[in-house]
């Protein structure tokens, strides 16, 4: 582990604002509101929409939505219009969100690329886009990660972990992005109040600077669709058990 803990930020879903200004309330800040593209028609309704929250101070994650490769252009242009504090991306279009943000002055937006286990620690699985994605053949994590450090991307969401069954690729991903200089890494898939505390132990590598774990269906209440603020004040304790 470093000597410095590193910044832990969830990433999760909203209602609305008044359940994003909860959220926040709860987490003093340390999170960010995920908004999909996929849940709106067009780019000037995700826009709007994603305005707003921004606009009542709601740090906003832009997705993809259920992992959609398909949506990759949507979201590269609806971050350019919106200069959000995070972005989700597919590998293959990470380094063009990344100019189509720096061209629209946007330099404080993080911007992902996401990777895939193979299920072999120490190698991935890169070909996460529309069409890349029928070929699954694996390289290795220090290749990916060095790949991203050529066009300047400083963040791996890596996906699906499935909550604790892959977390020695977890910790071989994590490795090999801290030697290509990248230090936030993004675990996805099946973190819950029950496998964060593992998940983020598997994290704390040294040389990492942040951890944003995404924990989407799993908090929310399916008959009001509100996060639940008690998951996330259990989500909180579990971290910081562990720093």
């Amino acid at each position: 582990m470093s000597a410095a803990k590193p910044l832990v930020r969830f990433n999760v879903l909203a209602k609305n604002i008044e359940n994003a200004r909860q959220i926040l309330e709860e987490t003093d800040g340390n999170v960010l509101i995920g908004l999909m593209v996929k849940s709106f028609p067009s780019v000037s309704e995700a826009v709007e929409t994603i305005n707003a929250f921004q606009q009542a101070n709601i740090p906003v994650s832009v997705g993809l939505g259920d992992g959609d490769p398909a949506q990759w252009k949507k979201v590269a242009d609806v971050a350019a219009q919106t200069k959000p504090v995070h972005v989700n991306q597919i590998f293959p279009a990470a380094g063009y969100t990344l100019a189509c943000l720096q061209h629209a002055d946007s330099s404080h937006t993080i911007v992902n690329a996401l990777i895939a286990p193979s299920g072999i620690p120490g190698k991935v699985i890169v070909s996460t886009g529309p069409h890349s994605r029928a070929f699954s053949d694996p390289i290795s994590c220090d290749a990916a990660a060095a790949m991203l450090a050529d066009v300047g991307v400083t963040s791996v969401k890596f996906f699906p972990i499935q909550g604790t069954e892959r977390l020695d690729e977890v910790e071989e991903m994590v490795r090999a992005a801290v030697r290509q200089k990248i230090t936030i890494f993004e675990p996805t898939g099946g973190i819950n109040v029950r496998t964060i505390g593992q998940v983020i132990e598997a994290c704390l590598q040294p040389g990492v600077e942040q951890i944003i774990p995404h924990v989407y269906t799993a908090i929310v209440d399916k008959t009001t669709g509100y996060t639940r603020l008690e998951d996330i004040r259990a989500l909180r304790q579990a971290v910081m058990e562990r720093l």
